[in-house]
């Protein structure tokens, strides 16, 4: 990470043609067409969705093994009822039995209404979340879920790149057959530690057969390591590229991006955005005049988990809300992009992404 400098909002869409406020309008409007599809589709008898995505009850139907350290869930409702819309790039939220709380993209195929499926890695210095999904949830065990939600709409482009690096292939993989069914000039290009680590071979190659020379597997152990700017060289014509996967792999493509023949680019992170232009301040918990100091390379979350473990967070992002704070004094230096007007003036606060200016202190109410 660089740490250089406060915690940048993680843009959706980083390109030349193109800017933050035009992706945010796009997943609004993802937003607002999954509910109008959903109160369209919904059976007599049963509640329309709502703006606010509402908790619900999934029943898990089949879990799966996908690749090494890699499972997958299908969920389902326990009545066999229909379940709201979802477009490439949406996620949930699962709710763990543990009280966790973690947001996994949607990977199967949008037309099955009776099913959502997702895939989670084992990260084994993790926050506990994937550990969970592992060893304690199986076939017939209920969970909670609030969405689908879509922070990474996609915007079907005639012309796309579609760049995955290991897990990464969740979202990827509902767009790349959005875009085959379409007629769109697409690529797809998955990369990973080896063959065995890579979920979803057999979906993958089943779209290659059904799409000559559109999928491009990448093992490091076959291949090398890629270069960003070889990754981008993928793309067939000057279109855009989605891309989603580790850290390293999102910094190296920003960085090749303006050198490519790339006009925009979609991609979302598997772990927090990097801290830039950091300075340091304090959050005092309350009234019992417990102050934390923030050093200019960490966040706030960050630093409250450490005091008070079982504060909830989930995409440390700044857009899930899980982590919401009241601040009763002190400058907000807003960064996320889930809280409105309103409730930013009522003192809420996202600590994931969120800071105040140098020196000061922001009281909470917690």
């Amino acid at each position: 990470m660089d740490i250089s400098t406060p915690v940048t909002r993680p843009p959706d869409l980083y390109g030349r043609p193109r800017s933050d406020s035009f992706m945010q309008r796009l997943a609004a409007f993802s937003d607002n067409a999954v509910t109008r599809l959903a109160r369209r589709s919904t059976p007599h008898g049963r509640p329309p969705a709502t703006e606010t995505p509402a908790i619900r009850e999934l029943v898990v139907t089949t879990k799966h093994q996908e690749a090494e350290d890699v499972v997958s869930l299908r969920l389902a409702a326990p009545d066999g009822g229909i379940l709201p819309p979802w477009q490439p790039g949406a996620h949930i939220e699962l709710h763990l039995p543990s009280g966790r709380k973690r947001q996994y993209s949607l990977c199967g195929d949008p037309a099955d209404r009776y099913r959502y499926r997702i895939a989670v890695r084992r990260i084994a210095d993790g926050g506990g979340g994937s550990a969970e999904v592992h060893d304690a949830l199986g076939d017939g065990m209920r969970v909670a879920i609030t969405g689908p939600r879509n922070a990474f709409p996609f915007a079907a482009e005639a012309s796309i790149l579609l760049i995955a690096g290991g897990i990464g292939i969740t979202p990827i993989l509902p767009m790349a057959r959005e875009a085959a069914r379409r007629g769109l000039d697409w690529r797809l290009v998955h990369t990973g530690r080896s063959r065995s680590s890579m979920p979803f071979a057999a979906e993958l190659a089943e779209l290659a057969a059904a799409a000559p020379g559109r999928v491009s597997i990448r093992p490091d152990d076959e291949s090398g390591v890629p270069e960003a700017a070889d990754l981008l060289s993928s793309i067939p014509a000057a279109g855009a590229v989605y891309c989603c996967g580790p850290a390293p792999m999102i910094d190296g493509v920003r960085r090749a991006f303006d050198g490519s023949r790339a006009s925009a680019l979609h991609f979302e992170r598997f772990a927090p955005a990097p801290i830039t232009d950091g300075r340091p301040f304090e959050l005092q918990l309350g009234d019992t005049g417990r102050v934390l100091p923030v050093p200019y390379d960490r966040s706030a979350l960050d630093v409250l988990h450490e005091a008070l473990p079982d504060l909830p967070f989930s995409c440390r992002q700044g857009f899930c809300g899980t982590c919401r704070v009241r601040v009763a004094h002190g400058h907000v230096d807003h960064r996320d992009r889930r809280l409105t007007a309103t409730e930013r003036a009522a003192g809420a606060m996202l600590p994931c992404v969120s800071r105040a200016p140098e020196g000061e202190r922001l009281v909470l109410e917690v």
